[in-house]
């Protein structure tokens, strides 16, 4: 499907964001998605192994805030359990790209412990990069904790912050037939409702995942909702994943 955002093969390495976008606090709806500004000279690769990589990302993370930076850049990449003690306190840092950063490290190095900080921060951050960020890495933490503020942020939040949390609600709702339940309930709903055509897109993908785990009542729902889109929508991308959808689900014969 086109429009799914595959969170477990997203690249974050290089990710370098120019602070001062962040840093005034823009709204998440600006036309230049701080995540597409790559800096392909932010640090050095290939010159290094991970663990001396590794070695020197702990020491930047000891340094200045731009220093810290360049560290989680590489954390954002390589895993490495020393990684977490220095992580953690970022997340308090004033500096919202530093927050961010923060975030995505600990998506790609998950520590149980960090879950609750992480949630709080989906639900109380004002910057809405960081909520993103939020959302992204809770799909690395199969805590029970975490469902339901993704599906507070599915239905509340903005639309970027949106279309993660409908993408992670499907790694945390492949856990469980309940966790699977309580997912679809919400994707199903956003699906109907929300007005940004990537959103639904991604809840279809989203349900698609879940299918198999789904009780048969969710899962006639989502065929019927997907069978009306995919006749009648007036979004084409949104149409277009309906029918991959029920090509995916041997229905193809169902919107014909």
């Amino acid at each position: 499907m086109t429009k799914r955002k595959d969170i477990q093969n997203e690249s974050l390495a290089e990710i370098a964001i120019d602070p001062d976008v962040l840093a005034k606090e823009l709204s998440v709806e600006l036309e230049i998605d701080p995540l597409e500004q790559i800096d392909k000279d932010g640090f050095s690769r290939g010159t290094l192994d991970k663990n001396l990589e590794c070695d020197e990302a702990l020491k930047l993370l000891k340094g200045d805030r731009e220093q810290r930076i360049q560290g989680l850049r590489i954390f954002c990449e390589y895993r490495d359990k020393r990684s977490f003690p220095l992580l953690l306190p970022l997340l308090d840092q004033p500096c919202p790209v530093e927050r961010m950063s923060a975030v995505y490290a600990l998506g790609r190095n998950p520590f149980p412990s960090a879950v609750e900080k992480l949630v709080s921060l989906l639900e109380t951050d004002d910057n809405a990069y960081v909520r993103r960020a939020t959302a992204w890495s809770l799909a690395n933490y199969d805590n029970e904790i975490v469902l339901k503020p993704l599906i507070n942020s599915l239905k509340n939040d903005v639309a970027s912050v949106r279309l993660w949390s409908s993408s992670s609600l499907a790694e945390i709702g492949s856990t469980s037939s309940f966790n699977a339940q309580l997912a679809a309930e919400q994707l199903l709903i956003s699906l109907k409702i929300d007005n940004e055509p990537v959103v639904r897109s991604n809840c279809i993908w989203s349900l698609c995942r879940l299918f198999e785990k789904l009780n048969e009542i969710s899962q006639e729902s989502f065929v019927d909702e997907c069978t009306k889109i995919a006749l009648f929508d007036k979004e084409p991308s949104v149409m277009e994943e309906a029918k991959t959808a029920l090509d995916s689900m041997g229905m193809k014969g169902f919107y014909k």
